[in-house]
């Protein structure tokens, strides 16, 4: 596969919300795999194996650029976590309003979003009576395993 394959293959896999994709024959082997804060291409040929990146990750250094000048006042939020990987809904279908907005007031096991994993829609419920400080995630926007998805107060 030539240079110019390979940036189209990439282009289509941004374009869209897949987050891993891999391809093999005889001759090569090429894996692309994306996530929220990095991204990159590898591209295996019978003998060798680069990585390239594909963008910098402009959040990642501006993320830990901001952490330590986080104000005091932030310590006593919580977060809501996601379970799972997938990807982050905050309603329940492109029509709906969302399960919780900033300000809203939710009630321990009250839904707050959706996680889609393999194609199985998860309800996030709340664990405590909390308000809705900060919506973390875009809506459709992929997630980790323990990443916060909402920043509240336990009320």
């Amino acid at each position: 596969m030539d240079i110019k394959d390979l940036r189209a293959l990439v282009k289509i896999i941004i374009d869209t919300d897949i987050t891993e994709f891999e391809i093999e024959n005889a001759e090569e082997k090429i894996v692309i795999k994306r996530g929220p804060n990095k991204e990159y291409v590898q591209f295996a040929a019978p003998a060798t194996a680069v990585a390239a990146p594909l963008a910098p990750a402009p959040a990642a250094v501006s993320a830990s650029a901001t952490t330590p000048t986080e104000p005091v006042e932030d310590d006593h939020y919580e977060t809501i976590d996601s379970p799972m990987v997938g990807s982050f809904y905050c309603k329940p279908s492109p029509e709906s309003a969302p399960f919780a907005e900033v300000g809203d007031v939710v009630e321990a096991g009250q839904t707050v979003c959706l996680v889609e994993a393999m194609k199985m829609f998860n309800e996030i419920e709340a664990e405590f009576k909390c308000k809705i400080v900060e919506v973390l995630k875009d809506d459709a926007a992929p997630v980790e395993f323990g990443e916060p998805l909402f920043k509240v107060e336990r009320l």
